[in-house]
């Protein structure tokens, strides 16, 4: 089993939703901007349809959003040829002659002029770039540019590894590395763990208990160490189960 989130528990959708609406709701009073890194495949549309339903519902301003990552508007396309995969949620939006990744406040980025042109920016925005962990693409461009002005917000919406530049925003360090040259982060960071793609404890725990009582062995791998062990913890205490922390170079005998 993976163990990213094996000792956390995820915030609810509802939470999630009203927590993001009161970071664009702020960023928008301070006339700044919210910078959201995001994986191209599935969290990106994930958010999309967040800050449309936000939208509707009146609950943020009418601020304009910008997807900025060339894979994200090719998925989102590829997304969109699909309604047959939609959840009732989004089915809702269908049946209401509503695009679920589309809005008027929306607009998505393809040609790098126009991506640059996002730095020139005066007035509230949002914008969701990749890659999700900081570490490449269009989203390095768009921090180096407002990691150090306070008005503006990064927000984090999913897991970020250890020595990742997301990594370090999460820590709120006062100086982080763009480019190779060091940054002051004084741009509010808001971390919302409910986007996340990873099950948190309670969900693996759910999804792991009607196959217990047939098991003899757990491995948990995918985690920090301190994940990994609390969600150790966890089903050695609910199934008594004998669970394994494997290390790089172990090796088991399964017969």
């Amino acid at each position: 089993m993976e163990s990213t989130y094996g000792g956390r528990l995820h915030e609810q959708e509802q939470e999630a939703k009203k927590r993001l609406a009161q970071v664009v709701n702020r960023a928008w009073e301070r006339g700044g901007k919210v910078i959201i890194p995001a994986f191209a495949v599935g969290r990106t549309q994930q958010i999309v349809l967040c800050l449309h339903e936000l939208t509707l519902e009146n609950r943020i301003p009418k601020i304009p959003v910008f997807v900025d990552s060339p894979l994200a508007v090719n998925v989102t396309e590829v997304f969109r040829q699909h309604p047959e995969c939609y959840d009732a949620e989004i089915r809702e939006h269908l049946h209401e002659d509503r695009d679920p990744f589309g809005f008027k406040m929306l607009r998505y980025i393809r040609d790098v002029q126009e991506s640059k042109a996002l730095n020139d920016m005066r007035e509230p925005a949002v914008i969701i770039s990749a890659s999700g962990m900081c570490e490449a693409g269009r989203i390095l461009h768009h921090l180096k540019n407002n990691i150090e002005d306070p008005r503006n917000t990064i927000v984090i919406v999913g897991y970020q590894a250890e020595h990742t530049l997301g990594r370090r925003i999460v820590e709120k360090r006062p100086e982080v590395p763009i480019f190779g040259e060091p940054r002051r982060l004084l741009a509010e960071v808001v971390r919302i763990n409910a986007f996340s793609g990873h099950a948190d404890q309670r969900e693996l725990l759910l999804w792991l208990k009607p196959l217990a009582a047939k098991l003899k062995r757990i491995f948990l791998v995918h985690g920090e160490r301190h994940q990994s062990e609390a969600l150790a913890t966890a089903i050695h205490d609910l199934f008594d189960l004998d669970v394994v922390l494997p290390e790089r170079g172990d090796s088991f005998d399964l017969s």
